[in-house]
């Protein structure tokens, strides 16, 4: 029995742990490790004592306080890490654990802290500030357009701009939206953009996807070659929960580029229900205007029949004449400028609207503008007709008509008192003889008395 004790080697359990340290340390050399934070706790020795972990696994992890006094961050439960360490073996406890000499944020989380302190910078030095953020062109005459020309995110503003306006013009930039050339690209685009000048507002777009593929969209000569330009810019970059520091610069962010699209670009439906009212309008407004002048004709024909003298009779003649000419050449002037008015609205409209509509339509301004025409020169004729009417009316009862059939008009000298008495008048007396056509001077022989 004493023999097979003094065969047996007997480890204590320091010895045994000591030896499976050293079996550890020896067989693994420095490695990286990528993981969560679990359980981060720092006591009064300044050391941090964690567990790294995955979705499979755990591994308790120490940092002591030489190491990570000069951390940039501060560790907290459910940052992703990448640590650099050693496999070691904790003697008093017999605990597998992980010596870390090197911590840092892994993936997003160093991309969400770089983020949020440009965000703050940038906010800080007035770029985000809604005062130096321009309005957009109700209606632009040109749109350009920055993203790849592969990407679906300029598939999708085509699509919605030629369902809403297909006649505006467009303009591509092409550049890389992801990668190291993509944020270069982008500053080069909107710098040529400003300097061609040949649109009047800009879309930055691009799809989808995480925060290390939109990163271009977060650096800061993006963002300061944003607030840089001259012409407005609306970001549209990723999905509505995306945000970018180029949402934040922007003149106007979009939560997609189908929606930057359709913020930027004027419904061509909507127009052309506008300018059918304007045409009813117009209409109206004519109708209205023939309306007042042919109430006003009727004032002054109510005042002619009130008023005999033929002169006076001329005189308002040649005034109708007068008021006959400035209806027409008003008239005239604003079908004039109607028409050319929706001439040009429709030459604007030919290449966005169904040529069948507008011509339709044309036709129908064309014939209530005979119609319209046609009502003004009968209502003409009519005030014509009956104007020379009242003529005949008061030529009829005008004492000229009554020297016509034979009858002559005694007058006394140098006036035009009629002589209606014998007794008015005496011996040697000089009196005028109107007769139809011409007067005769008389000088009174005799009177008679009625008697």
């Amino acid at each position: 029995m004493d023999d097979i004790t003094q065969q047996r080697e007997i480890y204590t359990v320091s010895r045994l742990n000591l030896e499976a340290r050293g079996l550890l340390e020896a067989h693994f050399p420095l490695l990286w490790v990528e993981a969560e934070l679990f359980n981060v706790s720092r006591p009064a020795s300044g050391h941090l004592y964690f567990t790294l972990k995955d979705t499979h696994a755990q591994l308790s992890a120490a940092m002591f306080r030489n190491r990570n006094q000069h951390l940039g961050f501060a560790p907290q439960p459910g940052l992703q890490v990448l640590v650099r360490g050693r496999l070691s073996l904790y003697e008093a406890r017999g605990s597998y654990q992980f010596i870390v000499e090197h911590m840092e944020e892994a993936g997003e989380g160093a991309l969400r802290r770089a983020f949020d302190e440009l965000k703050r910078k940038l906010a800080a030095a007035g770029l985000f500030d809604a005062q130096r953020k321009r309005a957009l062109p109700a209606y632009p005459q040109a749109l350009g357009v920055i993203t790849s020309p592969s990407g679906a995110a300029l598939r999708d503003v085509i699509s919605v701009l030629r369902r809403r306006f297909p006649a505006l013009p467009v303009y591509v930039y092409p550049v890389s939206v992801q990668g190291v050339d993509a944020a270069p690209g982008i500053v080069a685009a909107l710098a040529r953009a400003n300097q061609e000048a040949r649109c009047d507002v800009l879309l930055l777009v691009r799809g989808g996807g995480s925060l290390e593929d939109l990163w271009a969209f977060n650096e800061e000569r993006v963002a300061r070659a944003i607030a840089a330009s001259e012409l407005p810019v609306v970001s549209g970059v990723g999905h509505e929960t995306d945000f970018t520091i180029a949402d934040f610069v922007a003149d106007l962010r979009a939560p997609t580029p189908s929606a930057a699209a359709e913020l930027v670009s004027p419904d061509a439906q909507q127009i052309l229900h506008r300018l059918d009212r304007l045409a009813e309008a117009l209409r109206g407004s004519l109708q209205r205007h023939v309306a007042q002048q042919a109430r006003h004709l009727d004032s002054l024909h109510g005042r002619l029949a009130r008023r005999h003298p033929v002169r006076q009779l001329q005189q308002y003649a040649q005034r109708i004449d007068e008021l006959d000419a400035r209806m027409r050449r008003a008239a005239a002037q604003r079908q004039h400028r109607a028409a050319d008015r929706l001439q040009t609205l429709r030459t604007r409209l030919l290449a966005q609207s169904p040529a069948r509509t507008l011509d339709a339509r044309s036709k129908r301004l064309a014939l209530a503008r005979h119609a319209l025409r046609r009502a003004m020169s009968d209502q003409l004729e009519t005030a014509r007709g009956r104007l020379a009417g009242l003529s005949r009316t008061l030529s009829a009862v005008s004492p000229l008509a009554t020297l016509e059939r034979g009858y002559a008009l005694a007058l006394q000298p140098g006036s035009l008192t009629p002589v209606r008495d014998a007794a008015d008048v005496h011996i040697e007396q000089a009196l005028e003889v109107r007769l139809a056509r011409g007067t005769l001077l008389c000088r009174v022989e005799a009177t008679e008395d009625a008697t």
